[in-house]
């Protein structure tokens, strides 16, 4: 398993970083490990909007301007 090493961070960065881990009950390697699996999470907003189905067309979703509208409760 490859190891990474991050130097040259401000002291009160690293303070956070073991406040943040303490506070989820695990250690400072731990809590950076999970910080950068979601900072490179490869899903993003848009693929989840491209991978949203075909299910109409552009006119079956428009919204009525007319006034008053009939709501039905």
């Amino acid at each position: 398993m490859a190891q990474l090493i991050v130097r040259n961070l401000d002291d009160d960065v690293v303070r956070r970083l073991k406040q943040r881990a303490a506070e989820r009950g695990h250690s400072a390697e731990e809590e950076h490990r999970q910080i950068l699996r979601r900072a490179l999470r490869t899903s993003t907003l848009g693929a989840h909007l491209v991978a949203i189905p075909d299910v109409g067309e552009d006119a079956d979703f428009e919204r009525s301007d007319e006034l008053p509208r009939v709501l039905e409760l």
